[in-house]
């Protein structure tokens, strides 16, 4: 499984609520934040306003465009940055059948919005992965977008038998595709969803990703990507921000941690499972990567119910 795909099959992302709204003349919004969730916006129609709790820049969206506020941060949406907004919860008190809100019609705007909730580390390590907020312009997923959105609007007006599936289906594939299409963006940033963009060391990354429990070095790492170890770790840390092997210790500690959270699996199973032989070396080093002995981790995940 590519990166990209295993570290959002890893969050388990889970879609709590997927809606419309759409508005007319003079209007803005203020959402209130979201601790350990995911929001996602893709402009139907017409042009708002994005101003995102922290930032100091507005970003203005029009049809097409796409959001994501990886962090659960306070926003608003407003049709000009001089109106006043209302509070999210006035506006959408009860949402309609049509899973669709209307503020000051006739409308001339529309957005498809969904909202993903994650337990408390796998949205601490989505912060670590992404910027605050991730913009997608419309030229830049090439139009992919446009008929989800489409078909989302259909199903939301309609609420026909099955709709629910579909919706969560979709929710999760323009989740991805946002992502996909900003790594393609080439952002000049350095971190992991900007490094796959980098046709040598996204081999790298497939290939620990693939293969976390192998005994990797970085001379082997180099050579899959047909480089010189040292230009090729320069390169890593440059795009990633750490050392190869220093992401393949997180990325090992990160799965086992998932299967602490979800299985009974006895830890000298778990460790070799990510190339640890030895019990005792693999609690050293997930103690040091997540900040608690393996037994101590597991109790906690069972004690917040994740």
């Amino acid at each position: 499984m590519d990166p990209l795909s295993s570290v959002v099959a890893l969050l388990r992302p889970r879609n709590y609520l997927s809606a419309g709204f759409e508005a007319g003349g003079d209007w803005a919004v203020h959402f209130p934040a979201q601790p350990n969730g995911i929001k996602t916006g893709a402009i139907a129609a017409g042009n708002c306003w994005l101003m995102v709790e922290g930032e100091s820049h507005p970003h203005q969206l029009f049809a097409g465009d796409c959001f994501l506020l990886p962090r659960g941060r306070a926003f608003r949406l407003a049709s000009d940055l001089g109106t006043a907004p209302v509070n999210a919860d006035q506006v959408f008190k009860a949402l309609p059948d049509s899973g669709i809100t209307v503020l000051n019609a006739p409308t001339d705007f529309s957005i498809i919005s969904n909202r993903f909730v994650l337990t408390q580390d796998y949205a601490t390590l989505l912060e670590r992965l992404l910027p605050a907020v991730v913009i997608v312009r419309a030229a830049q997923n090439h139009g992919t977008l446009s008929e989800d959105i489409r078909q989302m609007l259909v199903e939301l007006r309609n609420r026909l038998p099955g709709t629910d599936l579909i919706i969560e289906h979709l929710a999760q594939k323009m989740l991805v595709q946002t992502l996909r299409a900003f790594l393609l963006q080439g952002a000049s940033e350095t971190g992991w969803i900007f490094a796959l963009a980098d046709r040598r060391i996204s081999t790298a990354l497939n290939q620990m990703h693939d293969h976390p429990a192998r005994r990797w070095t970085v001379e082997e790492l180099a050579t899959i990507c047909g480089m010189s170890r040292s230009g090729f770790a320069a390169r890593f840390k440059t795009l990633v921000g750490v050392a190869p092997l220093a992401y393949l210790t997180h990325w090992r500690m990160t799965l086992a941690g998932d299967r602490l959270r979800r299985t009974t699996d006895p830890l000298s199973t778990i460790a070799l499972g990510v190339g640890y032989e030895s019990e005792a070396a693999f609690s050293t080093a997930f103690k040091k990567t997540m900040g608690y002995a393996p037994r101590d981790y597991a109790k906690r995940a069972v004690h917040l119910g994740t």
